[in-house]
């Protein structure tokens, strides 16, 4: 909910194009006054220089009463869509407002609309209705990235009637839009297992491992045809389907690298001025969403950790709990949309050796899909997550063109499935890859060792 603020002089008032142009005429006329001593030409130099004057003294005494609510359609933007941005402007006072001028603030990442005239606001104002206090303006607003941008406030211009002088006056608050990261939809297949089903089952089987003794219901219109429960169908003589699916609690686990500690160290040191986006960390975060939304779309609980601390949520404790439907893929992606960039690594160390060690010591039944998506770790994040592998079952880890050789072999060593991403158009092939069988290197021939001339060969 909007609630207008009062409204505050944003700049002092700036004379004009016209009035400059007034001010230099009025001071020539002056020197020509006092070259040939002519009173007439001084009268007329005189009002040159008051008249700008008088009109930048007429824009400061003049103070508005306005009113500014501000809506988003739709409130949630994904990147590089837009949203409509309406405003609804009213004139709390009893004088008509009138000869204004109109611009909302944004941030400089994006494209402001452009200036327009304020329709004239009043109960004496003659273009609208006799007693229309309010306007409606809209523009569309362009989101090129992911963030949340400050929308706001209004900035009013003011100028007196004959164009001498301006002053500007912001009017009301900021709003914040949030802008999410692209999702790209992916295949049905889930890491290394067939489908979603098979590895829900067998989360199934070890939580409940007297599930096949539930009661199976009707089949109903709509329902898969893998899930039809066939020792049931046969005894009942009509099709039934497996319900112990809804005792299952699945989950899912997505480690997003946010510190990137390997530009850190590499760098030597943090740039924290730099605010340019880093498209390694963005692609990170794009394919971090992709993922969160396809587990939960097939039923999943998703959680969403950082990789310099397992253990720790995307934005808040509560976010480290999981996300689940109905309202989690919401909440996912505006997690990822006000996740800032890069870090850095100082300091950012966290994950205690006893945190690391329960992790990586529970038990084989307690196994669950994990997904790291990797910018630039360096080797204390690789053995992180090596210490995390016992854990997850199947264990992907989708690596973009940052991610260094070195870690990439320390992590198929540990049995993890190293798939690259280099850029958005590889997600959704990606993450099909995860399907496929690894290859195997192909065995070489035992190298036989030379025999000497004349030496009958053993072999």
């Amino acid at each position: 909910m909007w609630h207008p603020r009062s409204v505050r002089v944003a700049t002092w008032p700036r004379l004009t194009r016209r009035g400059a142009t007034l001010v230099i005429v009025g001071v020539l006329l002056f020197a020509v006054s006092l070259w040939f001593d002519s009173r007439d030409v001084l009268v007329l130099a005189f009002v040159g220089i008051a008249m700008p004057a008088v009109a930048a003294l007429f824009v400061a005494l003049r103070k508005p009463s306005l009113a500014v609510t501000r809506r988003f359609a739709p409130p949630v933007a994904e990147a590089g869509g837009s949203t409509l941005v309406a405003l609804v402007i009213k004139n709390r006072s009893r004088r008509t407002f009138d000869g204004a001028h109109w611009r909302d603030g944004v941030p400089t990442t994006l494209t402001a609309a452009p200036e327009a005239i304020l329709p004239a606001m009043g109960p004496y104002e003659s273009m609208l209705p006799s007693g229309d206090d309010t306007v409606r303006v809209e523009y569309r607003l362009r989101m090129p990235r992911r963030g949340v941008y400050p929308i706001g406030p209004l900035r009013v211009g003011i100028a007196d009637p004959f164009g001498l002088a301006r002053v500007d006056r912001d009017v009301g608050t900021a709003h914040e839009v949030v802008v999410t990261p692209r999702v790209t939809p992916l295949d049905t297949a889930l890491g290394s297992a067939a489908s979603v089903d098979g590895v829900l089952n067998g989360l199934q089987l070890r939580t409940h491992p007297n599930s096949d003794e539930l009661i199976a219901r009707e089949y109903r219109y709509g329902d898969p045809l893998r899930r039809v429960n066939w020792a049931a169908t046969a005894r009942r003589g009509e099709l039934m389907v497996r319900e112990e699916e809804q005792r299952g609690d699945p989950e899912a686990r997505i480690i997003l690298d946010t510190a990137l500690a390997g530009r850190a160290r590499q760098a030597g040191h943090r740039r924290d001025a730099d605010d340019s986006p880093h498209f390694g960390f963005e692609l990170g975060v794009e394919v971090a969403a992709s993922i969160g939304m396809h587990l939960l779309e097939h039923g999943y609980r998703v959680r969403c950790d950082r990789l310099d601390d397992p253990e720790r949520g995307l934005a808040s404790g509560e976010s480290g709990a999981g996300y689940r439907l109905p309202g989690g893929d919401r909440l996912l992606l505006e997690d990822l949309a006000r996740l800032d960039g890069p870090a850095g690594a100082a300091g950012a160390r966290t994950q205690s050796a006893a945190g690391t060690h329960s992790a990586g010591s529970r038990g084989r039944d307690a196994r669950m899909p994990g997904f790291a998506v990797l910018v630039d770790p360096d080797e204390h994040d690789a053995r992180s997550l090596v210490a995390l592998r016992s854990s997850i079952e199947p264990a992907v880890v989708f690596a973009t063109e940052g991610v260094a050789g070195g870690i990439v072999d320390l992590l198929e060593k540990a049995d993890w499935r190293v798939v690259r991403v280099r850029r958005a158009a590889e997600i959704a092939s990606a993450w099909s890859g995860t399907t496929r069988p690894q290859p195997v290197a192909p065995s070489r021939p035992p190298a036989r060792r030379p025999v000497a001339p004349g030496v009958p060969d053993a072999s």
